[in-house]
């Protein structure tokens, strides 16, 4: 289906016809309003289904299609005093739901609020980048599969932000197109394409609009962003997702601080790269094209009609 097609007055829904932006819209143009947890990790470039910390199923193809039911109020903020060890992962020193303030459960935060945070200067991190990293948390389920389990999905900085390139639009860009539409489309109404941007060096989406969904599967989507998986997807980090609760490791000095493993670009062969996120002013930063190149074949691969099976085979 056309974007022209999808956004025809005469083909919305009965359930849009009258749509105001929802909390979900809101949070995705970049406005404000646990263990166990499945989720979607995008490491190398590649679509991973991932559970207890465990990889239980890849995808072939360079897209997903999923539909958003929740996402979190504010981008958030996450930071790593070490080198991320995928052998032997460790939580986040600091991090913050809200991007404003620490999260109240740190014992040590790095600052009592993100803008004071030196954390949070251009050249604390890799380069000019800043060591502390832009996040969006969203609760997705799968189109084939709008009544099965709401996964979690983490995006970099570089999946949130930037401008749109014809139809290729970065989260915050596709949500504002999305509510410009007359009437305003909210991303729990429609089929979500995620596909991966075969250009950048480290693991980077662009979201495209697909279809309307059916009553029925709007009714279940409603539901679904009710549910108890889908607030802890929007508020967990990556770590607490994954039964991770042991604190970083403190850096040696002189050593960069860690990406997040969706950040990461996959081993390098030889010389490694540095970091590919520089941010001006918090608002959208911009890509490095120094980073490392991600590998695009998984270990394990998996048709997306497998998925649901793999997961109940648990």
């Amino acid at each position: 289906m056309s974007n022209v097609s999808l956004f025809n007055p005469s083909q919305v829904p009965a359930f849009a016809r009258n749509n105001e932006l929802s909390d979900t819209a809101k949070a995705l143009t970049g406005g404000g309003a646990g263990a166990g947890i499945k989720r979607i990790s995008i490491k190398g470039g590649v679509f991973r289904l991932v559970s207890g910390g465990k990889e239980i199923a890849s995808v072939d193809d360079r897209h997903l299609d999923v539909i958003i039911v929740k996402a979190a109020p504010k981008v958030s903020r996450v930071f790593y005093m070490a080198k991320y060890d995928a052998e032997n992962p460790a939580g986040p020193d600091c991090w913050s739901n809200d991007g404003e303030k620490p999260d109240a459960s740190i014992d040590s935060p790095q600052a009592a609020t993100c803008m004071s945070c030196p954390q949070n200067i251009a050249g604390s991190g890799n380069g000019n980048s800043r060591a502390c990293r832009y996040q969006q948390r969203l609760a997705v389920v799968l189109e084939n599969n709008p009544t099965g389990d709401v996964l979690q999905l983490t995006l970099p900085a570089t999946s949130i932000f930037g401008k749109e390139e014809g139809d290729k639009r970065p989260l915050q860009a596709f949500a504002r197109y999305l509510a410009v539409q007359s009437p305003p489309i909210n991303p729990e109404q429609i089929v979500t394409r995620m596909r991966f941007d075969t250009k950048a060096e480290a693991p980077k989406l662009f979201f495209q609009p697909m279809r309307w969904l059916t009553d029925d599967e709007y009714a279940i989507v409603q539901r679904q962003s009710t549910t108890a998986d889908a607030q802890r997807a929007v508020v967990m980090t990556v770590a607490a997702a994954d039964g991770i609760t042991k604190a970083a490791p403190i850096a040696l000095p002189g050593k960069p601080p860690a990406v997040e493993e969706d950040e990461a670009p996959a081993k390098p062969k030889a010389k490694k790269a540095k970091a590919e996120v520089v941010e001006d002013d918090g608002s959208e930063p911009e890509v490095r094209k120094d980073a490392a190149k991600p590998s695009a074949v998984p270990e394990k691969k998996s048709k997306l009609a497998d998925i649901v099976s793999d997961w109940d085979d648990e």
